[in-house]
Parts: structure tokens; C-alpha cells; sequence
């Protein structure tokens, strides 16, 4: 009689590490895309009157508000009825970025905002124009005081990247289930999860500490 379980072996190193490959490969996507819209957002928002605010923050709220699984699952399912189904690493590239983009947009809005008026106006007298004010006073100023918050928000979309499992993508979570189911050892392969996520996050976090450290100086 065949055995329906079979432990771990050294032959399933291949098929963990495409998880965990996979799951890099789409945080990196997600933060370097978020990370790009929401500096785009976050100056139009600074910049902006008050009612257009209202509607672009409406729209930033909705992804904020509703929960990364729920946005998965209607995204994958309404693209797929119309007809046009998208493979589960572009579907999970769209969702994760602009949810990314919805927090970094925030972010990089009080960034902006954190760079005194006067020290805009003493630019301008000085003879910058508008964007060079931009280029050289406000991005490199207030890009400085939003670094822990950008940070923050990474590290939490690496960790939300698991989330992409609902939708098929093969991540590191999904990998580690279908382990589970084969292997029937839950504790030693979710450990090792864990792990995997904390080998990533606090090297991370323990970085951005020396760099806020140099910013200081």
C-alpha cells in the first residue's frame, strides 16, 4: 500500500526556492511600481486644490479600506469574466502595486507638505524656478523626513505579498501549503516561513535604522 504522505526531501529545495523567488520578484515589482505612482500621487495631491483632493483621496481611501484579499479576488474574477484573464503574476502585480501606491501616495504627500514655505519662496528668490524648486529643495528635503514611513510601507507589502496565493501565484505561502498537504509536517514548514520573512525583514529594518542614523549627522 502506497503512502498517501511523503516527507521533505532534499528534491524539494528546487520547488521552495521558486517560492521564494517568486515572492521576491513580486514585492520588488510592487514596491518599485507603488513606490513610483505614489510619488507621482503624493505631489499631485500637494499640489492640488481642494477638490480635487477629495476625489483622488476617495480614490486612494477605497484601496486602503478594503481589504488586499478582497481587491485580489474581484480583481482576478471581474478581468477573467470580461474575458481577458490575466496570469496570476500580472493580476497580483496590478493589485499589490496600487494598493503599495495608495499608502506610499500618503506618504510622500507629507513629505512634500513638510518643506516650509519660506524655504520654497527663499529658493524662488534666489532664482529657481518652479521645478528646479522641486528638483532640488522639496524632493531631497522631504524625501528625507518620509524615509522610515516608505520603509514601513515595503516591509509591509513583502509580508502582504502572500496574500497573492488567493489568485494562484505561486509564492512562497502557496509553496509551503502544498508542502503541508503532502507532507502533514505544518510546524517545520511554517517555521521555516517565518523565518524566511523575518531573514528578509529585519536586515531591512536594521538598514533603514543606519541609514536614518547618517541623515542625522
Amino acid at each position: 500500500m502506497m503512502d498517501l504522505f511523503t516527507p521533505l526531501s532534499w528534491n524539494d529545495t528546487g520547488f521552495i526556492l521558486t517560492g521564494v523567488l517568486n515572492t521576491v520578484f513580486i514585492s520588488v515589482v510592487a514596491i518599485l511600481v507603488g513606490t513610483v505612482l505614489g510619488l507621482a500621487v503624493g505631489f499631485v495631491r500637494a499640489e492640488s486644490s481642494k477638490s480635487v483632493n477629495i476625489l483622488l483621496g476617495g480614490f486612494l481611501d477605497i484601496l486602503r479600506s478594503v481589504p488586499l484579499i478582497i481587491q485580489l479576488i474581484l480583481f482576478s474574477t471581474f478581468i477573467g469574466a470580461m474575458g481577458y484573464p490575466l496570469d496570476p503574476f500580472v493580476a497580483g502585480s496590478i493589485i499589490l502595486s496600487l494598493y503599495t501606491m495608495a499608502f506610499m501616495g500618503e506618504v510622500f504627500r507629507s513629505g512634500f507638505n513638510s518643506v516650509p514655505m519660506a524655504m520654497r519662496k527663499a529658493a524662488r528668490s534666489l532664482g529657481m524656478s518652479y521645478w528646479q524648486t522641486v528638483r532640488y529643495v522639496r524632493v531631497p528635503i522631504g524625501m528625507r523626513a518620509v524615509f522610515p514611513s516608505w520603509l514601513g510601507v515595503a516591509l509591509s507589502v513583502i509580508k502582504d505579498s502572500a496574500l497573492v496565493s488567493v489568485i494562484g501565484y505561486m509564492e512562497l505561502l502557496r509553496t509551503a501549503e502544498q508542502l503541508i498537504s503532502r507532507t502533514q509536517q505544518p510546524l517545520m514548514i511554517l517555521i521555516g516561513v517565518g523565518l524566511f520573512y523575518f531573514m528578509i525583514s529585519y536586515p531591512l529594518s536594521l538598514y533603514g535604522k543606519h541609514v536614518e542614523r547618517k541623515m542625522e549627522i
